[in-house]
Formats: C-alpha cells, sequence, structure tokens
C-alpha cells in the first residue's frame, strides 16, 4: 500500500465505534507506542482520544486515569 491510506490514520473515538478523520494504514497505542492496524483496533478511551494495543493496557490506562492500582 502506497500514500497516505498506509501511514498513521487519525480517528475521532467515540463511544462503541469511531470516525475516520484522515484514512491510514494504522494508529499508535498511546502508552506502548506499537502499531496498531486499523483493522485489529478494538480498544480505546474516547473520554481520553487514546488507542489501545491490548485489552490489559486499556484496562491499566483506566485504572491509572481512575487513581487506582490495575492488576
Amino acid at each position: 500500500m502506497h500514500g497516505p491510506a498506509s501511514g498513521e490514520a487519525k480517528l475521532h473515538y467515540l463511544s462503541g465505534s469511531f470516525e475516520v478523520i484522515r484514512p491510514g494504514a494504522f494508529v499508535v497505542c498511546a502508552i506502548t507506542g506499537a502499531r496498531i492496524p486499523i483493522e485489529d483496533l478494538r480498544y480505546w478511551s474516547f473520554e481520553r482520544q487514546e488507542a489501545y494495543a491490548t485489552a490489559q493496557i486499556a484496562f491499566d490506562r483506566s485504572c491509572e486515569a481512575a487513581g487506582s492500582p490495575g492488576e
């Protein structure tokens, strides 16, 4: 894939879905910096507008934001 759709996408995260602001092949995990292919994106926070690579990362970030320790 070449051109803008092969780079980083810009998304607006909603509750249960997202809107594509700029097409791309991936987004970057807010915590690890890992590239997440758009078709594999499952975890994000619409409150913080952040994407997460795994459920555990999303859980840990949610706990951190709430001020409680994750497990």
